[in-house]
């Protein structure tokens, strides 16, 4: 299973980028599906994050200015980031826990990530 994350950039202040994440393989069933992103000399943060069910769950600093959505039918999950703001700079990390096989785990999977930087 892989998981490959397209979309990152550079953008001034106020502007928007959608991240996109697809993940390919031996996928039986997809569960949770989400973003996170690390800033140097920080520690990875939960952006935001969608369940099977549509629940959704945000970080404090990006509510209201993105937006997680899927597709089931194409295994991807997207990030839509509206008003961007320089302190949004970071590696974006793309996950989802995926089930492969009938009877095992479910295995939480990482993409490769993107880097989004925001000018100001």
């Amino acid at each position: 299973v892989q998981l490959q994350a397209s979309g990152g950039g550079l953008v001034q202040a106020g502007g928007s980028l959608r991240l996109s994440c697809a993940a390919s393989g031996r996928i039986l069933r997809i569960h949770d599906m989400g973003w996170y992103r690390s800033a140097p000399g920080e520690q990875r943060e939960l952006v935001a994050s969608l369940t099977t069910d549509g629940s959704t769950k945000y970080g404090e600093s990006v509510r209201g200015r993105f937006t997680i959505s899927r597709d089931n039918a194409k295994n991807t999950v997207c990030l839509q980031m509206n008003g961007l703001k320089p302190e949004d700079t970071a590696v974006y990390y793309c996950n989802a826990n995926i089930r492969t096989h009938w009877g095992r785990d479910v295995t939480l999977y990482w993409g490769q990530g993107t880097q989004v930087t925001v000018s100001s």
